[in-house]
C-alpha cells in the first residue's frame, strides 16, 4: 500500500495552474506529527507533500515518523527554501528522496509558478541535494501549453545530471481549487509526451521503458482519451489531508472522505462502511486520471500491460516510428 501526506496547504509559490495557495491551512489547525504513528507499517512508498511541505516548522519530526513506517519516502517541493531542505537531507541522508516541481526552463518555470528566481533556487536546491550523496532526487513538470515545450529540454537536463524526471498533466480538483485548467492545442501538448516516451524508450534503462508507457498515457490523457488501468485509490494507496481526513485520492471533484485520523485508528477508518461507499464512488469516477500516485500501483499488478506495449515498441522507436497507444494496438 502507498499513501500520500498532504502535511500543508500553505504555499510560498503562486501557481497558475493550482489555486491552494489562496486557501492555506493555518498551522493550528495541521496535524502533529504524532497522529502519523497511527499509520500502518509497511507502507511500500510515502509522498510528503503541500502547499509547500518545507513551511511547516516540524518537517523533520513528520518526516521521522513517516520514514518508521515506509520502505520508500519522496519529498515533493518547490526547492525554494534551499535551506532548510539541505539541512533535512543532511539529516537524513540518502534514506530521503526529494523531487523538486520545475515546470519549465527558467521564464516559463518563474512564470507558472509565481516565484521570483523560482528556477535558480530550484536548480541549486538539487545540485546541493545530489552533492550531499542523495540518489532519489529530480525533477517534477505539471505539463500545460505554457511550459510543453520546455519538457524534453528539461529531461535533457535530468538526464545529464543523473536525475529522475517525473511528469504530469495540469487538470482540475478540490485539492487545486481549479475547474478551468485545460489544454488550448492538446494535439500540440500530447506530442511533446509522444516525443519523451519515444526519448525514453531509446535508453538502456527497463525503468525509463516502463515510464515510457506512464507517458503515452499522459498523451492519451491530454487527448481526452480513457485511462488505460483501473483506478484503485482507496485500496492500492490513501491520502491525508493537512486536517487528518484519510481520502482516497486528491483528483475528485470533492474531498471524499473514508474518515479522520483524530477521531479512529487506520485499520478502523479503513474497514468502515464509509469507506467502502468511498471505494464504490472510486469505481463509478470517470475523471480518467491519470497520475503516478494511481497509475504506479496499477502497472506494478499489471506488469504484462505496459510490458507488452515496450516489447511492440522498442523497434518503433529505434526507427523514428508513431508508437502505439497504450489501449492496445
Amino acid at each position: 500500500m502507498e499513501a500520500c501526506l498532504i502535511v500543508t496547504y500553505r504555499c510560498n509559490a503562486h501557481c497558475a495552474m493550482c489555486d491552494t495557495w489562496r486557501h492555506p491551512t493555518k498551522p493550528a489547525e495541521e496535524f502533529p506529527p504524532s497522529l502519523l504513528e497511527k499509520l500502518p507499517n509497511g507502507l511500500d512508498f510515502v509522498n510528503v507533500t503541500g502547499g509547500e511541505p518545507f513551511l511547516r516548522a516540524d518537517i523533520d519530526d513528520i518526516l521521522e515518523t513517516a520514514l518508521a513506517r515506509t520502505r520508500r519516502l519522496v519529498v515533493s517541493t518547490n526547492g525554494y527554501l534551499t535551506g532548510r531542505i539541505l539541512d533535512t537531507a543532511r539529516r537524513f541522508g540518502p534514506r530521503l528522496g526529494v523531487r523538486i516541481s520545475i515546470e519549465g526552463l527558467p521564464s516559463a518555470n518563474d512564470d507558472l509558478r509565481g516565484l521570483k528566481d523560482g528556477f535558480d533556487h530550484g536548480l541549486r536546491t538539487l545540485l546541493g541535494l545530489r552533492a550531499l550523496g542523495l540518489e532519489d532526487i529530480g525533477f517534477g513538470i505539471t505539463v500545460s501549453d505554457r511550459n510543453a515545450g520546455d519538457m524534453m529540454e528539461l529531461y535533457q537536463l535530468a538526464d545529464a545530471m543523473g536525475l529522475e524526471f517525473a511528469t504530469a498533466v495540469t487538470h482540475n480538483s478540490f485539492y487545486f481549487h481549479k475547474d478551468d485548467n485545460a489544454f488550448q492545442d492538446a494535439s500540440a501538448v500530447a506530442a511533446r509526451f509522444e516525443d519523451l516516451a519515444r526519448a525514453l524508450l531509446a535508453t538502456r534503462r527497463p525503468k525509463n521503458w516502463f515510464r515510457a508507457w506512464f507517458n503515452m498515457g499522459l498523451a492519451n490523457k491530454v487527448r481526452g482519451g480513457r485511462r488505460p488501468l483501473p483506478c484503485e485509490a482507496g485500496s492500492d494507496l490513501f491520502f491525508l489531508d493537512p486536517h487528518g481526513n484519510v481520502l482516497p485520492c486528491n483528483g475528485s471533484g470533492e474531498a471524499w472522505i473514508m474518515g479522520n485520523l483524530h477521531d479512529q485508528d487506520f485499520e478502523a477508518i479503513w474497514n468502515s462502511d464509509q469507506a467502502a461507499e468511498v471505494r464504490k464512488r472510486v469505481a463509478d469516477c470517470d475523471r480518467q486520471c491519470w497520475m503516478i500516485g494511481s497509475a504506479a500501483p496499477a502497472m506494478r499488478k499489471r506488469k504484462m500491460v505496459p510490458g507488452l506495449w515496450v516489447l511492440r515498441n522498442k523497434k518503433r522507436a529505434r526507427r523514428g516510428g508513431p508508437l502505439g497507444p497504450v489501449t492496445g494496438d
